[in-house]
């Protein structure tokens, strides 16, 4: 919190300078300008393909010409966002990202109080506190206190943007999002109901329609509307053949996207399409071993395991016990003994052990299997069901 508030303080000092040296040039709307859209068009690739100091040096120089505006900052904490995507059990960036999206929010405000820009200024102060929910609900942190009080605030001003989206497709993105997710939370998380039940209903399909839209015809929030509908279509409604399709394209497009590269693999592997994982899977290896940037055990966890189990199918067991270490080795580093990857590779350890006639060794990952997870889960019941067999042949 020390370091938070030590970066807002420089932030809000830099801004102080430079909105005392600049005037808001009331005429320009950033927002849908061309001019300022080409001049960000290589920055937020080089963002997306994890360039990250070619892309902040732009967005810095957009920041020195309209330092008045919330759109530097914008791209700013996107950066910082994308540096905690990869694994977001790293919090070394929250402080960074959410000072940003504090900066937004100051700056958007004063932006506000001028009729001409109110629009435009309601899409940042939604997209600033909505960062800000991302942040604090997701699954390693779990703040929904936090995550309901800045989606309040960025609903607030999404209503202002209601019916305008001619004015530009990027206002847009926060009325899908919340269409779809204002029905989905309360279905899958109950008890937050209570939190919502004073929002407006929203409507999942229409939420889906919006972000296509987005995908299409946005130019700021576009790559992000494609990871929303990507994971929205491959984990809730059941359409993998098109979620597939997108995490084709973004991979190919940012090939240097340990996230997007990860996503494609899984989205590959889980299609059954194991010829076409593998040397997706050992790119991510060879990529974490050189140290390309942001790829790391977390996509490590996943690539060997894809390896483990082509290897396993395939009968070359010397590379799938390999493999299947390096999994463990991988989850053993970001902390992740408590996920399916974990439980699943300790089971194909015993499956090749098995195969390869040392049942002792086999036995030992099945009991391994049996101590570290619940008893009612799929990966204890196998393990319980192979241990009994092992003991039947003996």
């Amino acid at each position: 919190m020390l370091m938070r508030n030590f970066i807002v303080a420089i932030l809000l000092c830099c801004l102080s300078g430079l909105v005392s040296g600049q005037e808001n040039d009331s005429t320009i709307i950033l927002l849908a300008d061309t001019k300022v859209q080409i001049e960000a068009t290589e920055a937020l690739n080089d963002l997306y393909n994890f360039k990250f100091k070619q892309a902040e040096k732009q967005f810095n120089w957009l920041k020195q010409k309209y330092g008045w505006h919330p759109l530097p900052y914008f791209l700013l904490g996107l950066s910082e966002w994308w540096k905690i995507m990869p694994n977001m059990k790293n919090t070394n960036h929250d402080g960074k990202f959410l000072a940003y999206m504090d900066t937004v929010i100051i700056l958007a405000k004063n932006l506000y109080e001028y009729p001409k820009h109110r629009v435009e200024a309601s899409f940042f102060l939604a997209a600033g506190y909505g960062f800000k929910g991302r942040l604090y609900s997701d699954d390693e942190r779990k703040n929904w206190r936090k995550a309901a009080t800045v989606g309040k605030s960025a609903l607030k001003y999404m209503h202002d943007n209601k019916e305008k989206h001619y004015l530009s497709p990027e206002l847009l993105f926060g009325d899908a999002l919340y269409n779809y997710f204002s029905v989905w939370i309360p279905e899958n998380y109950p008890i937050l109901k209570p939190i919502l039940v004073f929002f407006p209903k929203g409507d999942k399909e229409l939420g889906v329609k919006q972000l296509k839209e987005v995908s299409f015809n946005a130019f700021y929030t576009r790559t992000e509307a494609q990871v929303f509908l990507m994971r929205i279509l491959n984990n809730y409604e059941n359409d993998r053949p098109t979620a597939l399709e997108i995490s084709r394209y973004l991979h190919s497009t940012f090939p240097d996207n340990p996230y997007f590269h990860r996503y494609y693999a899984r989205l590959l592997y889980s299609s059954g399409l194991y010829n076409a994982v593998k040397p997706l899977a050992l790119g991510i290896i060879s990529k974490i071993d050189s140290g390309a940037l942001g790829y790391e055990a977390a996509s490590g966890r996943y690539a060997s395991f894809f390896l483990g189990q082509i290897f396993q199918t395939r009968k070359i067991y010397d590379s799938a016990i390999y493999y299947y270490e390096k999994c463990l080795a991988y989850s053993e580093d970001i902390e992740a003994t408590n996920r399916g990857y974990y439980h699943f590779a300790l089971l194909g350890l015993g499956e090749v052990y098995e195969r390869t006639e040392d049942p002792e060794t086999a036995a030992s990952y099945y009991r391994r299997v049996r101590k570290i997870t619940k008893g009612k889960s799929r990966a204890n019941k196998v393990a319980k069901q192979k241990l009994k067999r092992l003991r039947k042949s003996r």
